[in-house]
């Protein structure tokens, strides 16, 4: 089996910097990376499985957002914000310098993923300074684009009523006085994420509910309720715009996850999301709401499949 190794690397924010943790699998030598960046209260955790599997061909690099997991939290909350998390990649791809890069994101994960499409769509090459040749072969490409992209039950519109959902969540402050507590709490709130084993709900606890004082409690900044409960109508608006120019900047072969009950990600928004990139496709999971877990075998395969056409 192939081990997993822990990493972090500084970050920059307005009031500073954080320390970002990340997990990697596979050869550290090998350019051809794929990144994965998981859901708001989620960890890179979350894509052991997925990772194991592509282990094999891929770098498989698997952080944990600002605010979550094993990263720092950041002193100011209101920067818990795409913008922050996007910067943060750029950061950790800097240190990667990945020739080919392939991401997963889900949910927020994508929409960090469309971040950085824009960005490297709205980079100038003619603005870049060609290092000396003596450099040239130390350094990398300043901008790596993604070669394949899959969007794990996220578009560009986010329907209102799974944010009044994920904002009840977030905002609550659950210990549990045993860790099979907590499996159950999961096993009701996260409902939506399909059939799984009690070996595989375990799973999906053992990074979201940690010990602290004897308690089991969430592994992420309470800070993050209180950046997410600023979100306006107006905002929304504006934010599901940006996105769809965003989106329009993605030149790659894109796979579309879609909980076929998911109250995140609407059918018509898979649909417009297909005819605006011709290159995209769509894959719907029966049973399966917010969101797909990639941890269930035909969910893994058809991630595994995609990223290894090339």
């Amino acid at each position: 089996m192939t081990a997993v190794r822990v990493n972090s690397l500084a970050c920059v924010s307005p009031s500073g910097l954080h320390r970002m943790a990340y997990y990697e699998w596979g050869d550290p030598d090998n350019q051809d990376v794929v990144l994965c960046v998981h859901g708001l209260t989620r960890t890179g955790r979350d894509f052991d499985a997925l990772a194991l599997r592509l282990a094999k061909r891929f770098r498989v690099v698997c952080p944990d957002v600002v605010g979550r997991g094993l990263s720092d939290w950041l002193s100011q909350p209101l920067g818990y914000a795409v913008p922050q998390y996007t910067a943060d990649m750029v950061a950790l791809l800097a240190r990667l310098q990945p020739k080919t890069l392939h991401w997963v994101g889900t949910s927020m994960g994508g929409l960090i993923a469309l971040s950085y499409a824009a960005m490297v769509a709205q980079s100038n090459p003619r603005l870049r300074v060609t290092p000396p040749a003596r450099l040239s072969a130390s350094i990398a490409e300043p901008v790596v684009p993604i070669s394949r992209l899959v969007l794990n039950d996220v578009g560009p519109k986010i329907e209102p009523m799974s944010l009044a959902r994920i904002g009840q969540y977030l905002a609550e402050d659950l210990q549990f006085d045993s860790f099979e507590s907590s499996v159950q709490y999961m096993k009701q709130t996260a409902a939506s994420f399909g059939p799984h084993t009690d070996e595989q709900w375990a799973s999906l606890t053992r990074h979201y509910f940690v010990p602290r004082d004897g308690r089991w409690v969430k592994h992420y900044d309470p800070g993050i309720a209180m950046a997410f409960a600023t979100v306006s109508q107006e905002l929304m608006a504006q934010g599901e715009q940006m996105l769809w120019g965003a989106y329009a900047c993605v030149n790659s072969p894109t796979l579309i996850l879609h909980g076929a009950q998911s109250d995140l990600l609407s059918e018509a928004t898979v649909k417009t999301m297909l005819q605006a990139n011709p290159q995209a496709r769509a894959v719907d999971f029966a049973g399966v709401g917010h969101a797909p877990s990639l941890i269930v075998e035909d969910q893994i395969q058809t991630v595994v499949e995609f990223i290894d056409a090339n």
